[in-house]
Parts: C-alpha cells; sequence; structure tokens
C-alpha cells in the first residue's frame, strides 16, 4: 500500500480481510510503498513519514501478524532500486506507455505535473517490488491486472534474455548429476520422452523430481527446469494475478467510500463521530416526511445494511421502508450498532501499539532485514545472470 494517511472502512474489507486470510496460507510480504508515493506526491515530503507508520498501525489493528507475514518499508530494502534500474534497461517505452492507468492518472491528477521519469517508470518499479521475491502470486484488484501482466512480460523477456548463460547445458548437466545417479537418469529419460514425444506426463514426472530434489540448490533447480523445457533458466518466475474477492464498500453518499470523496469512516474513528455520521447520512430522497414510503434500492443506508446485515435485518428493512411502518434512524440503528462493533476493537488496538512506538519500529525493523534477505538471494542471481558477477 501506499502511505497515503490513515485507513478506512473500504481499505479494511477490500484489502486487509483479504491479507489477515492469506497469510494464513501463503508466505506473504506486506509492504509500505514509499517510494511509489514519491511518483505522484514527491511534493509532500513531510508527511509521508508519518503516514507510513499510521499505516503499519492500522495493519496491526486489523490482525496483520508479523510472526505469519513479513512486513517491511519498500526503501528500507534497497534491492528493490537496484532491480528497477536493471529491469529498466531492457523495458520497451512502448510498454510503459500502454499500461492504462498510466494515461488515466494523468489525466485525472491535472493539478500535479506527472511528465516524470519515475511516474512513467513506476510499473517498472511495480514489477521489481514483485520480482524480487519472486512470487508466484500477487493479491490486486481487477484494475491493477495490467500491472502483473506488465511484470509476467518483463521476467519473460528477462528470462529470454538472461537466462541461457554462458555454458547452460553444461551446467544444467552438472546440477542433473547432483541428483544422484539414479535420478539422474531419470530425469534424462522424462527429458527426452517430453522433448520427442511432447509427453505431457513425462513432464509433470519430471517438474515433481526436480522439487523433490533436497541436495540441489534453487539456481540448479531453474537450470534443470529450464533445460527440460527446451528454454533456459527461469531466473524470474512469472508470477499470476490473484484476483482479491473485494465488496464495494459503500460510502456514506452512496459513492465508493474514498479519501478523495470526503465519504469515509476512519478505522479509528470516535464513537460518537461514527454515530453522528451515520445518522446524518443521506437516505432515499422520496422519504420527506416519516410517513412517505420510500424504496431501499435508491437509498445509500441499504447498500451498507448489504453488507452488515443478515437476511432477516434486510428484510426488515425492506418491508419496512417500503410501507413506512419504520423511520429511517430506524433503519439506521442496527447499521450503527454493526459498524461500532466492528471498528471498536480495531480502534483500542491502534491506541495500544500507538502508545508503544518502540514495538512497531521493531517489527518494522525485523521484517525489513528479513525481506532484505530473501531480495539478496534474487539479486545475485540477477546479476550473475546479467554479466554483473566479478570475481
Amino acid at each position: 500500500m501506499r502511505p497515503t494517511g490513515r485507513l478506512h472502512l473500504g481499505h479494511y474489507h477490500g484489502v486487509l480481510k483479504n491479507w489477515v486470510r492469506l497469510q494464513e496460507e501463503h508466505e506473504c510480504f506486506f509492504f509500505i510503498a514509499d517510494w511509489h508515493a514519491l511518483t505522484t506526491a514527491y511534493e509532500e515530503r513531510e508527511i509521508i513519514a508519518q503516514n507510513v507508520w499510521d499505516l503499519v498501525v492500522d495493519w496491526l489493528a486489523c490482525g496483520v501478524n508479523p510472526r505469519l507475514a513479513t512486513l517491511f518499508i519498500q526503501s528500507r530494502v534497497i534491492e528493490h532500486a537496484e532491480l528497477h534500474l536493471l529491469l529498466s534497461m531492457i523495458a520497451p517505452l512502448g510498454w510503459l506507455e500502454r499500461v492504462p492507468t498510466y494515461k488515466d492518472q494523468i489525466a485525472q491528477l491535472r493539478e500535479k505535473d506527472l511528465a516524470t521519469y519515475g511516474f512513467l517508470g513506476y510499473p517498472v518499479l511495480q514489477s521489481a517490488d514483485i520480482l524480487i521475491y519472486r512470487a508466484t502470486g500477487v493479491p490486486v484488484g481487477e484494475d491493477q491486472v495490467s500491472h502483473v501482466e506488465l511484470t509476467r512480460e518483463l521476467a519473460r523477456r528477462f528470462n529470454w534474455m538472461f537466462g541461457r548463460e554462458p555454458g547452460f547445458e553444461a551446467r544444467a548437466e552438472t546440477a542433473a548429476r547432483k541428483m544422484g545417479k539414479k535420478n539422474a537418469r531419470l530425469y534424462r529419460e522424462l527429458r527426452r520422452r517430453y522433448q520427442e514425444a511432447g509427453d505431457g506426463e513425462a513432464l509433470a514426472e519430471a517438474k515433481a523430481l526436480i522439487e523433490g530434489q533436497q541436495n540441489i540448490t534453487l539456481a540448479d533447480g531453474e537450470r534443470l527446469l529450464g533445460y527440460l523445457e527446451g528454454g533456459g533458466r527461469t531466473v524470474l518466475p512469472e508470477p499470476e494475478a490473484m484476483l482479491t474477492p473485494a465488496p464495494r464498500m459503500p460510502g456514506l453518499d452512496g459513492r465508493k467510500m474514498s479519501k478523495s470523496y470526503g465519504n469515509t469512516i476512519s478505522l479509528r474513528e470516535a464513537p460518537e463521530d461514527i454515530d453522528h455520521k451515520l445518522r446524518t447520512m443521506p437516505t432515499d430522497p422520496a422519504r420527506v416526511r416519516r410517513s412517505d414510503p420510500g424504496e431501499p434500492t435508491k437509498c445509500p443506508v441499504y447498500d451498507l445494511h448489504r453488507l452488515y446485515s443478515d437476511a432477516g435485518t434486510r428484510e426488515w428493512v425492506e418491508q419496512g421502508c417500503r410501507s413506512a411502518g419504520i423511520g429511517c434512524l430506524d433503519c439506521k440503528q442496527p447499521l450503527i450498532e454493526a459498524v461500532q462493533a466492528e471498528v471498536a476493537p480495531i480502534r483500542e488496538k491502534a491506541a495500544e501499539l500507538e502508545a508503544d512506538p518502540d514495538t512497531v519500529r521493531q517489527i518494522v525493523a525485523e521484517g525489513c532485514e528479513r525481506a532484505r534477505g530473501v531480495a539478496r538471494e534474487t539479486m545475485k542471481d540477477v546479476r550473475a545472470a546479467m554479466g554483473l558477477e566479478y570475481r
């Protein structure tokens, strides 16, 4: 996430609840994209630091667990910048100019000067963020799928240009021998069957054989996979987009919840402010008087009921609104209770974390060190593939 300030319920339902689920199932890296913030907000540097710590506090308060996932700050892992630089050497200019969000953001942010190298090249930095961890999946919304596809194309181009290292076949044969005589013989037979006859079962069996080896390095495993398929070594694997099941979080005015619309409820909103914001929400304009019947599907409040209320409550709202049997404040009361119950533990946990900034900084420091360990290993292979290894 870019550090744009404290988070709201839209972030919680759209992203963070999914992150909490993913950390139980996968090895996850969650980072604050402070360099990305500079691509459009380079003149607002004085607010970035506070926004970074606010973001970490909100993540932790929502259940992101540093024992299950790696939390870090992008600029603290300098390898992101190195891989960004190296990928920029092979990134075709036309690919970047065709990224859908490039022209969209220039049109939407006309008050900012976005005619910068950093803004044009931010998808390459985003690709480096992903590829530096050799990620297999990237949780994104539909609007970000094009960025993951560009990352796949850059990885493919890199592997095509640099995967066939000098003496590739000899190195692959050496790697095969490290598996032992029996497994090396089996690997060669499966490779022959796949390459000569297109035997898909042989390919799957050979991949399983390679993955099951404990006495070969990751680099040797990648060489064997590339040699098996008739190509080169896969230095940077191509990630897949993991479409995030994110419900549309309606704001207080019926539009999507967004800071730019001023229609949000913060994750640390005071109880009295939540109560006031929900009580003063606009409703169906047809209900001018308490006795006027309304139509729930035309009311922004009902959009929130879809997210927070069970079937029985929604039916009560529908019948009561259409018959004028309940008033708008009656309709809002279950929502007020549901939102207060959801935000209260998050707000309390955030207050504890704010009172203990040393612990928050320690969590991030440890996460940065773990992330750097993984990133360093990737960069060793990248430098070697590109001929930047000097001995």
